[in-house]
C-alpha cells in the first residue's frame, strides 16, 4: 500500500464538511429567486458524494457556496471546523489556493504554460508542491507523454486529465467538481472518472461532484437529490 492510500485509509470517516440549514436566494427582474432552501448534509474525509438534480435544482450554487466563491443568505458551511461565513475574501482565497481543489467542465488550463507547468501551478501558489505525488499522478493519468505539449495541443479528454492532475497535485482535502466529464465523449468520460475517484480515495480528500447522470452518480460512495432547493431521500 502506497503512502498515500494508507493516509487516506486513515483518515477516512473524519468529518470534513459540515452544511447546516443553508439558504441562498438571487434578486432577478421577476423578484427573489430561491434556490437553496435549507439545505444540510455532511461529508466525511476520503468520501465521493454526487449532486443529482434538473437544471437550476441548486447543484452549482452549492458548490460555488462551499468554495467560498459566494456566500449564503443564513446557515452555515464549515469545512474542517472553519466557518466560511466567518472569513473575509482574502481568508476564503487562502482556503481555496491552499486547501480546495476546484474541476469543471471548462478545463482552464493556461494556454502559455505547456503541461509539466500547469499541472504544479497551483500546487507551486499553495507551496506544497511534491515532485514524487506528481509524478505519481501524471503516471496514472497517463500524461507522462504530453508534459512538453501546451494546452491547444491536446484532446478534450488529454486536457480534462491535466485539469485533474493540477488539481490534486496540491494536495487538496476537498474537490469540488461540476459536471467534471461533461464535455467528453463516454469512453473518455468513464476512464477520466475511474481514475479521478481512485486518485481521490488515495489522497484521501472528499469529492462532491454536480453530475446529471444517475450512472456516473452511482460510481460515488453517496448521492444527494436536490429538488426546488432541497434535498430529497435517495
Amino acid at each position: 500500500m502506497n503512502r498515500a492510500i494508507a493516509m487516506a485509509d486513515e483518515g477516512r470517516g473524519t468529518s470534513l464538511v459540515e452544511v447546516r440549514e443553508v439558504v441562498k436566494t438571487y434578486s432577478t427582474s421577476e423578484g427573489p429567486l430561491p434556490v437553496l432552501s435549507g439545505v444540510s448534509f455532511d461529508l466525511n474525509a476520503g468520501v465521493s458524494l454526487a449532486l443529482t438534480g434538473e437544471s437550476g435544482s441548486g447543484k452549482s450554487t452549492l458548490l460555488h457556496l462551499l468554495a467560498g466563491l459566494d456566500r449564503t443568505d443564513s446557515g452555515s458551511i464549515r469545512i474542517e471546523g472553519t466557518e466560511l461565513e466567518r472569513l473575509g475574501d482574502a481568508e476564503l482565497s487562502a482556503l481555496r489556493r491552499q486547501r480546495i481543489g476546484l474541476v469543471f467542465q471548462q478545463f482552464n488550463l493556461i494556454p502559455s504554460l505547456d503541461v509539466r507547468s500547469n499541472i504544479a501551478f497551483h500546487a507551486r501558489l499553495a507551496g506544497r508542491l511534491d515532485p514524487s505525488w506528481r509524478d505519481e499522478l501524471v503516471e496514472r493519468l497517463g500524461l507522462s507523454g504530453l508534459l512538453n505539449r501546451y494546452p491547444e495541443q491536446l484532446s478534450g479528454g488529454q486536457q480534462q486529465r491535466v485539469a485533474i492532475a493540477r488539481t490534486l497535485a496540491m494536495r487538496p482535502i476537498l474537490v469540488l467538481a461540476d459536471e467534471p466529464t461533461g464535455n467528453l465523449d463516454e469512453a473518455s468520460a468513464a476512464s477520466v472518472l475511474a481514475l479521478m475517484l481512485d486518485l481521490v480515495r488515495a489522497s484521501g480528500a472528499g469529492l462532491i461532484m454536480a453530475t446529471h447522470s444517475l450512472r456516473i452518480a452511482g460510481q460515488l460512495d453517496r448521492r444527494l437529490h436536490l429538488s426546488a432547493g432541497r434535498i430529497l431521500a435517495c
